[in-house]
């Protein structure tokens, strides 16, 4: 059963089912609701948003010195993200907690995010696949018309091509 809020057409919702073009049954979760941290210590999920946003701040002048230095972009708060979230997962298990919940309900897989790090695997039967972010890691899920999943990352060296591409259908500037 879905609840949700409603904007005309589109309609806002804590999880639904997708049926994928292969036709197995994938829950789609934003995937808080199976972290411990958030669910068990709210308070620390507070903290950690916190100091995310200061993290990022802080990211952006590092990597405006490395650009100024001719280094590549570095993501601070992701490196700092692994590390904490790799220390603490194997407590709360979140994949595995999903994993679990959609095997009981009957689904063949999930669709989520949450913790930001994109990966498609299997898990006890389960697809488990995480979409990642756009905000960091830019990444995304893309459905093949076959059934295949996979993850799309952007990155700055794709946008150049894209861009060197485009002028060279288009003629120079």
């Amino acid at each position: 059963m879905q609840y949700g809020i409603g904007f005309g057409i589109i309609e806002l919702v804590n999880q639904t089912e997708h049926i994928g073009a292969d036709g197995r049954h994938y829950l789609v979760v934003h995937g808080d609701l199976f972290d411990g941290i958030t669910r068990l210590a709210p308070w620390l999920a507070m903290l950690g948003d916190r100091a995310y946003d200061f993290i990022l701040g802080l990211n952006t002048r590092i990597n405006w010195i490395r650009h100024r230095m001719g280094f590549g972009y570095f993501s601070l708060s992701l490196f700092l993200k692994h590390r904490v979230k790799k220390a603490v997962d194997f407590i709360f298990h979140f994949e595995h907690n999903l994993a679990q919940y959609c095997k009981k309900r009957g689904f063949d897989g999930v669709i989520c995010g949450h913790i930001h790090h994109a990966e498609i695997k299997e898990i006890d039967g389960v697809v488990y696949m995480n979409d990642g972010d756009w905000v960091e890691s830019c990444t995304s899920l893309v459905e093949h018309h076959d059934g295949r999943w996979e993850i799309i990352t952007w990155t700055q060296k794709n946008d150049q091509e894209d861009i060197d591409n485009n002028r060279q259908l288009t003629g120079p500037d």
